[in-house]
This record gives structure tokens, sequence and C-alpha cells, in this order.
């Protein structure tokens, strides 16, 4: 069994989280910005289908990446070199939520309904949930969103129109939060495609003692755009 929790009802330990399905934790409340950022600043997430009530997960191990680890195949190194895209942050947050609601292929919905859209734009709103974009022509391609607190970034969801769209945006991002002097990337869990990026999994106590640390740091005040200097170097990698 796991808790119901009201309006005002704080959050169960993590450690109390359920082992299958792995990291739930609780369900009820709602996605107020306070509940969300309350929910992220302890290691929580919420995901749920639209026929569900609001879930709140804190799976172990739990998939990171740290940007000194980021990887990049060949080829990746070729399309980023490619100077027929633009990246962007934060230029069109909610398009890029819209993006990732679109079924995948082999899916009959999405976790990503019109209420967290709604809840994740608050966010934005606030400075607290931000996205990477990648532009071809005008047109927006690919791209995630994810949420920030000090010198931590918790990715979400990612999506992609075009071969690559999402990988650019996301190589470019981890880019930048390293410049900014980001410490961890979560990504909830495992994949191969993280994997192939250098994300790898640690314990769920490794990641709230590290969690806990990153979020207390500084956060970024100034409005999220690219480092032009730093993007251009990335651009050299693998030259």
């Amino acid at each position: 069994m796991i808790p119901w929790l009201g309006a005002d009802d704080p959050f169960p330990p993590c450690s109390t989280a359920l082992r299958q399905p792995n990291g739930l934790l609780a369900a009820g409340a709602d996605l107020s910005p306070e509940r969300l950022i309350d929910a992220y600043s302890h290691g929580i997430f919420p995901w749920f289908n639209d026929d569900e009530p609001i879930l709140w997960w804190s799976p172990s191990p739990r998939m990171v990446l740290f940007p000194n680890e980021l990887k990049l195949s060949r080829s990746l190194k070729k399309t980023i070199r490619n100077r027929e895209y633009e990246v962007r942050l934060d230029h069109s947050f909610t398009q890029v939520m819209q993006g990732c609601a679109q079924a995948r292929k082999g899916q009959s919905g999405t976790w990503i309904t019109p209420v967290m859209i709604d809840a994740y734009t608050q966010l934005h709103r606030k400075g607290i949930a931000h996205s990477a974009e990648t532009w071809v022509d005008g047109e927006l391609v690919g791209g995630l969103y994810g949420i920030a607190l000090g010198r931590m970034f918790y990715g979400e969801s990612m999506f992609t129109t075009v071969t690559d769209a999402s990988k650019i945006a996301f190589v470019h991002l981890v880019w930048q939060l390293k410049r900014w002097g980001f410490e961890m990337i979560d990504c909830q869990m495992k994949t191969s495609h993280l994997s192939s990026f250098g994300a790898r999994e640690i314990p769920r106590a490794d990641f709230l003692r590290r969690m806990t640390k990153y979020t207390q740091n500084s956060p970024i005040t100034m409005p999220w755009v690219f480092d032009l200097n730093a993007m251009e170097a990335l651009k050299k990698v693998g030259e």
C-alpha cells in the first residue's frame, strides 16, 4: 500500500517507495508549482496516465548523467558539426511539451496530458522549468524539457520529428549545463538511449545525497541562453 496525499500532506520518505513497481511512493495531492518544487527537491517526480490519479515516484537505482561523462558517437559528432540547424533555450517551452506529448510509434497514448503541460508551463513562467530546442529553417524539429533547482537538472521528456534533432538539443544542453557548473542530470529510469550518452545508474541513497548538495548551490538567475563560445567549442569536438 502507498499513502494517499491530501493537499497539505508531506511526501513520505523515499526509502518507503515500493520495489514493484519500482519507485512508486504515493498518490494524490496536486500539481501546483509549490508541490512540484517540493517533490523535485526531495528526488520525487509525478508520472501517471490520464485515467489514473496523480502518482509520485522515486525509483532505485536512479539513472543519471554526470556532464563530465557525456559520450558522443562519431556520427553524432559529425551531425553536431553540421551548421544547418539552430539551438535555442526557452524559446517555445509549451510547444516542446506538446511535441513530447505526441504518442510514440507503438504507443496508444501519453502521460504528458494537458494538465501536466499547464503545470510545467507555470513552472516555466517562474524560471524553474526549461526547454532546449533544435530548429531548422524556422521550424521546431526536436527538443526536451526539464526542471532546474540550484545546479541540478531533472530531465523529463524529449521528442524529435527529424533524425537526431532531440540528440542535438540534449548534447547542447548538457554542454551548457556543464559550463554553468551543473553537477548532475536526473534521467529517472534506465534506457539504452540514455546509456549511449554515458548515463548510468546509481543507488537512490547516493542520488539523494548528491541531489541535496547540488540543489543548494546558487541557481542560474539570468535568462537561459546558449553561450555562443561554448557552442562553437562543441562543434569542434572530434575534428
